[in-house]
Formats: C-alpha cells, structure tokens, sequence
C-alpha cells in the first residue's frame, strides 16, 4: 500500500495571498521537477494507427485478444475505449522519486478501469485523484475506481461547488447532468478535500489552481442552456466557478497545464497558471479547452491567436475542444500540435 500523505494537499496561501484580478503578488511556491510523463486514460477519441515519437508513446491493438467466433483464429485484437469524457494518469518525478495522481475519471464506471488494465496503469497505486470540476463526463469511472482501493482510503480534492446540481435547459428539452454525492464518495472510499483557492499537492511539486481568474474579453463561458441550481431556483451557469487546473514546472523548460475541460478559458487557466507561480514559459498545454460547437466557434480565432502567442513547445487538445479548434490550432502551431488520444504517454521532459 502506498503512503498517500504527500498527495495530501495543503492551502498554498501559505505561499502566497489568493490573487485579485491583475495584482502583483509573490509567486507560489512551486518547486521544479526533473520530468512529468501524462498518460491518457479516456479521451473522446482513440486512433490506433497514429505514429509516437520521442515526445508521446502511442497505443495500437495491444496484447489484449478476447474471445470471437467470428474469427478463424477464435479471438480478435482491441484497442482502448473512447467516449465523451476525459481522465489522465499524471506521474512527477523529482530527486528520483515517482509519484502518480489520477486527473479526472471518464464518463462510464468502467470506461478507464479497462483502459487503464489494458495499458498496465495501476489505479491501485496512484496517491491521490483531483476532480477539475463537477460535470458528470469527468467523474463518472469513480466508482470504478473505488472498486480497485480494497480496504484503501483515496484522498480526493475538489472545490466545494463540485456537488451543485447542473442542468442543459431550452425551450425544446432539458437533460438533468447527474450530480455528484460527497456521501456516496466518501461511502466508496475516497477522502474528500475541498479546495477553492490554490492548493499545493506532492511536497509542492504540483499545484491545483483553484478559482481561474478571467481576465480575457472573450472567454465568456458557457451559453445559457447550462443551468445551475442555487438552492433556490435554476440560473444560467456561465462560469462553472468549480473548474480547476494542475500545473506542474517542468525544470528548465517551464510549466505543464492540464486541463478537465478549460471552462475558465483556456487562455485564462495558462495565464492564471503564470501569475500563480511567476514562471512566464509554457512548456506544454494538454486537456480540454472547450471551444466545440456554435457557441464557441467565436471564441476560436482569438484563443489560438492567444495561445499562439505563449509558444508551448507542446499542445495537445482533446475531449471538448471540437474538430474547427483543433483544425485551426494544428494549423497555426504545427510543430507544437499533437493529436490527442485515449491511451497516449506524453513524455514531457523529452518534448
């Protein structure tokens, strides 16, 4: 059984005061480590014929043969799954230790439990999960997950309105999201944190952003048929204030940003992420940034233009970011874009 205090984490407002919009402030603490390796575990997308290079490791048909009578051989050959939903497996090492968090959980109970077995993940030796935000498409393979910890407790950090009932709601039809129970959780293993501010995790080598800061004028959230309940009544939910982000400062070559599904903006969650930590290079960018469909085709131009500017060295979008985004992206910054895919290791010291 692995020590989970490290993954523990602790308010870093102890470093640092929780920032008002454009204020100077002393950076947070965020100490560098040697190497950072990302595993995809769910993405909305798996292609087996894609290529690696020194920078990602790809995933093909793998050893994996179940049984088909269909075959001369009697079995066939299968990939990964893909669904609409997103989890990463994120291992740091710093003076030759490892230590692995889970990031997100996929949408289906079993969805990364069978990924993560037919990679040779061990779910059961990770030392902690973070939740980017409440949405049911990140969280739904908890359950999963908690039937890999035994007798084990998982500590678990998320913001506190991770919990809030959430609904997409128009004149034609409403879908009720399923709506995370902390007792439910708790009953399953899992130790809850809630976080609201920045938060440090692993001796301070990973930080959780908490609240994004949005700052840029076009990043305006989600449309009005997201809804949320306060209590009271249904309200249009723009924000999802709950969304959150882990970075990491890769030494000598700058910050890695993971994101759930970048409802802050992706432009705002790397900005936030530099005046957090006062380290200006983006080192790499993966996740979901969110700018699929109408809504959002808008916001397209001036995100690339944006992050065109910030110059990661890698830039991998996945989950939400929808095919114009990726099409835009992948031609403004080829060098740096990466297809993203279930079952994907980014080695990010390498990249």
């Amino acid at each position: 059984m692995c020590d989970t205090s490290h993954a523990t984490p602790h308010d870093a407002a102890d470093s640092a005061p929780r920032l008002a919009l454009g204020n100077a402030v002393d950076p947070i603490r965020l100490r560098p480590v040697d190497d950072v390796r990302v595993t995809v575990l769910m993405d909305n997308t798996f292609d087996a014929l894609l290529v690696g290079d020194e920078r990602a490791t790809r995933v093909g048909f793998g050893d994996v043969e179940p049984p088909a009578r269909q075959f001369a051989e009697g079995r066939t050959a299968v990939g990964l799954m893909a669904e609409h939903g997103f989890s990463a497996h994120v291992t740091v090492v710093r003076d030759g230790h490892e230590t692995s968090l889970l990031f997100d959980a996929g949408l289906s109970p079993d969805g990364i439990v069978t990924n993560a077995d037919r990679l040779g993940v061990r779910l059961d030796e990770v030392q902690g999960v973070i939740l980017s935000h409440g949405h049911f498409d990140h969280a739904g393979g908890l359950g999963g997950m908690a039937g890999r910890l035994g007798p084990r407790r998982m500590p678990m950090t998320i913001h506190p309105f991770a919990w809030t009932p959430r609904r997409v709601h128009d004149s034609h039809s409403t879908f009720d999201m399923p709506t995370l129970s902390k007792k439910a959780l708790t009953g399953e293993g899992f130790d809850i944190i809630e976080r609201s501010r920045p938060s440090l995790l692993v001796d301070g080598s990973i930080l959780l952003t908490g609240e994004i800061d949005r700052t840029t004028e076009f990043e305006r959230g989600m449309p009005p048929p997201h809804e949320a309940w306060n209590g009271d009544s249904w309200h249009h939910d723009p924000d999802v204030i709950d969304d959150q982000a882990l970075v990491v400062h890769l030494k000598d070559r700058g910050l890695v940003v993971l994101t759930g599904c970048g409802h802050a903006g992706v432009v705002n969650i790397v900005r936030h992420a530099q005046r957090l930590t006062g380290v200006a290079p983006v080192h790499a960018l993966l996740g979901g940034f969110h700018l699929s469909g109408p809504a959002f085709e808008p916001v397209v131009a001036p995100t690339v233009a944006a992050l065109s500017d910030l110059a990661p060295r890698l830039i991998a979008p996945g989950h939400c970011t929808g095919w114009r985004a990726q099409h835009t992206l992948a031609a403004a910054m080829p060098d740096a874009w990466i297809a993203s895919s279930s079952g994907t290791t980014y080695h990010l010291a390498q990249a």
